[in-house]
C-alpha cells in the first residue's frame, strides 16, 4: 500500500493540510505527515484533529502512529517526526 506523504511547516494552513489528510485517507486508507520543528508539529497535530472532523460524518475513524524518520535537507541529515494516520 502506497502512503501519501504530506510535508507540513510552521506556516502550513491547517485546513489545507487537514483536507489533504482526509483525501488521502478516503482514497488510500492512510496518510503520512513529516515535520521538523515544534511549530510544524503544532500545525500538523491541529490538521489531524480537523481531519477527524472531516472524516467522522462519513463513518471513518482515524488513528495516529508517531515515529522518528531520518530525512535529508540541503544535503544535511535531519531527524523528522513522522505521523502515520490510518483508518480504523
Amino acid at each position: 500500500m502506497e502512503v501519501t506523504v504530506i510535508k507540513a511547516s510552521a506556516h502550513s494552513n491547517v485546513a489545507s493540510v487537514a483536507g489533504a489528510i482526509a483525501g488521502a485517507v478516503r482514497e488510500k486508507g492512510s496518510a503520512e505527515i513529516q515535520v521538523i520543528g515544534a511549530g510544524a508539529l503544532n500545525q500538523a497535530m491541529k490538521a489531524v484533529i480537523v481531519s477527524r472532523g472531516f472524516l467522522a460524518p462519513e463513518g471513518i475513524e482515524i488513528c495516529l502512529i508517531p515515529s522518528f524518520a531520518e530525512t535529508e535537507i540541503s544535503g544535511e541529515s535531519r531527524t523528522a517526526i513522522r505521523l502515520l494516520i490510518e483508518s480504523r
